[in-house]
């Protein structure tokens, strides 16, 4: 067997392989479905609430219902974006009058910028509970727990704008890159 034809037959396989994530794919389907349940379950919770007059509780259990939102839009968001990327486009969408617009355009760049936004956006909800109960207890003193939510949060928003600059320095670096004659000589890049 010729060297060429190994060759091919490797590159064949590593792109092939690329179907070895639709599994992990499914099974966000399959997780998308538990946070649905688990809507269903907090989302009775808060009925409940609303009709025992308890503000609080139907404060909280309202913030625990849009985390589980923003949660399924991330895992929507990574299962098509991410599938897309890595994968295979999805043709039924396509053609489809409904298609969300982001769809086909999020790029791995952007996955990052929405998972980090989404993250930042979670880990709020997740502050502003602790505060709606510090707020339930007049003498509650700020734990440490609400210390160390406080730090990963600071965290999530300095990676979102670090992975924001990053983007940002590196289309400015395709776009003033230096391209290649045919003859192989460099040309000038054009100034903006």
């Amino acid at each position: 067997m010729s060297e060429k034809r190994i060759s091919t037959k490797f590159e064949n396989a590593l792109f092939w392989s690329r179907w070895l994530l639709s599994p992990l794919y499914l099974g966000l389907v399959v997780v998308l479905a538990l946070v649905i349940v688990r809507f269903g379950q907090d989302f009775y919770k808060l009925v409940m609430n609303m009709f025992g007059g308890d503000t609080h509780a139907f404060t909280i259990d309202l913030l625990a219902l849009l985390d589980l939102v923003l949660l399924a839009n991330l895992i929507l968001i990574v299962i098509f974006a991410g599938y897309e990327n890595f994968v295979s486009r999805i043709d039924a969408a396509h053609s489809s009058v409904d298609r969300p617009h982001w769809m086909g355009t999020i790029d791995f760049s952007g996955l990052k910028i929405k998972l980090i936004g989404s993250l930042v956006a979670i880990s709020v909800i997740e502050l502003l509970k602790d505060f709606i109960h510090l707020g339930e207890v007049p003498d509650a003193k700020v734990g440490e727990g609400v210390i160390w939510r406080i730090v990963i949060h600071l965290t999530f928003v300095v990676s979102g704008v670090l992975f924001a600059v990053m983007d940002v320095i590196g289309d400015r670096h395709k776009s003033e890159a230096v391209d290649l004659k045919k003859d192989g000589s460099l040309k000038k890049p054009v100034k903006k």
